[in-house]
């Protein structure tokens, strides 16, 4: 069997790793990964035949066998080998590293450090959300030579995984966004999501590592203060004296006021909602840590202008669409209802999908969100099983409410049943796909 030194000689030679057979580049060297309805082993002949130099393989695929020792290097496990050769990859830079991970604000928080770090170093960042298990050895092993900082995102859905994740990453410094009620189901409690989350801090600590984290925040402060001995930075609104300018509708985007070292600023993002301002302060405060002048970190956060359905504002020619479903936790739910709420727009709606992976805690925090809703609008458009069994509950105040099975058959009403002249908050788990409703708004 081949050492990951070995391996990693070989891989040197490379233009770079692939997992995905369709889009080999030349020289590369390709990741047969198993998923739920595919085995990556089977792909390996197309892989090498499409150009790839190497196809690490732990089956030798039909087709295939005349490569075995050659192009094909079979390992006991796929996976645990690209992990293993990221991590030894990674050992080879001195180089900050960032671990990014939290409940909520993870991923903004990821593109604005990065875009703010930008100014003045080159960096590596995860690609979109890909944070997992495959995402995170694949990030590291785009560092290379000129790399000055890496910036890695760290996601989570039952204990253990961060742990697993910084052991490969090797974090030099950390920032746990924020902690609430998500995959609850995985987790088995808050307490379960603090400890996993937690997990970051604890290599920081072990290693030496300087953790960044929200002063305001209760529940992370408490987290730092259990971890006696670690390095930590804080920042936050009451330490960098920031406000929120109210937002119109001429400008609903998220505009924040600030001092720091009593010298007054403004962002004017291109964010919505103030539940970003956590995720704007910590890139500001990060980038002034690496010492990226304020200026320059300012504009990088201006420049920011967030996609895949995160905290966009959208104008079509019928409504005003907030939309932000990409995914849903009851805190984030909470958050973007509260922050909606505060908004002075007329004709407000709700379109809600359900938020998924709660466990036996499920109902509840539907109707939790659901009571809520109501008091912010009273027309609200709620999609998926679970808000369904919780508006039965809430019988007395739900007359607003629209319950439909899937976004097909809200999809299917809207378009016999148009919206007008509506400001439409679109919230909802990624695996609802309500972001296909956008184009019958």
């Amino acid at each position: 069997m081949i050492s990951v030194e070995e391996l990693y000689n070989l891989y040197k030679k490379c233009t770079g790793v692939t997992t995905d057979s369709r889009a080999v580049v030349d020289g590369s060297m390709f990741f047969a990964l198993k998923g739920d309805k595919f085995d990556g082993n089977d792909y390996a002949l197309q892989a090498l035949e499409s150009g790839a130099k190497y196809a690490v393989v732990d089956r030798v695929s039909l087709g295939a066998e005349s490569f075995k020792g050659h192009k094909c290097i079979v390992v006991e496990n796929a996976l645990k080998t690209l992990q293993m050769l990221a991590a030894h990859h990674r050992k080879q830079f001195d180089i900050p590293v960032i671990g990014v991970t939290g409940t909520n604000g993870k991923t903004t928080s990821k593109e604005l450090i990065s875009a703010v770090l930008s100014k003045k170093y080159r960096i590596v960042a995860t690609k979109g959300n890909f944070n997992n298990h495959i995402g995170v050895p694949l990030t590291l092993l785009d560092i290379n030579e000129k790399t000055q900082i890496a910036v890695v995102e760290m996601g989570a859905s039952a204990p253990g995984e961060i742990a697993s994740l910084v052991s490969i990453a090797a974090p030099t410094h950390g920032l746990v966004t924020s902690v609430g009620k998500a995959h609850l189901l995985g987790f088995g409690s808050f307490d379960g999501v603090k400890k996993t989350k937690g997990e970051l801090f604890d290599y920081l600590r072990q290693s030496g590592g300087t953790a960044f984290y929200n002063a305001d925040s209760e529940d992370i402060c408490e987290m730092v203060g259990h971890r006696k001995g670690m390095g930590a930075r804080a920042y936050g609104a009451s330490l960098q004296k920031a406000c929120i300018v109210p937002p119109t509708l001429d400008n609903p985007f998220l505009t924040v006021n600030l001092t720091l070292d009593d010298c007054p600023a403004t962002i004017s993002t291109k964010l919505v909602g103030a539940y970003n301002l956590d995720n704007v302060l910590a890139a500001v405060f990060i980038g002034r840590y690496f010492e990226v002048p304020l200026r320059k970190a300012i504009a990088a956060i201006e420049e920011y202008v967030p996609s895949n359905n995160r905290s966009q504002f959208v104008r079509t020619e019928k409504n005003v669409l907030i939309v932000d479903a990409y995914n849903a936790n009851p805190t984030s739910m909470k958050a973007s209802l509260e922050n909606f709420s505060s908004m002075d727009f007329g004709g407000k709606t709700l379109i809600l999908g359900d938020m998924l992976e709660l466990g036996e805690d499920s109902l509840q925090e539907h109707k939790d969100i659901l009571s809520l809703a109501v008091s912010v609008c009273s027309d609200i458009y709620a999609v998926g099983g679970e808000f369904k069994a919780a508006a039965g509950l809430i019988a007395e105040s739900a007359a607003g409410i629209t319950c439909f099975d899937n976004s097909d058959s809200l999809r299917e009403y809207l378009v016999g049943n148009p919206l007008s002249g509506r400001t439409i908050l679109i919230k909802g788990s990624n695996g609802m796909h309500l972001q296909g409703i956008k184009e019958v708004l």
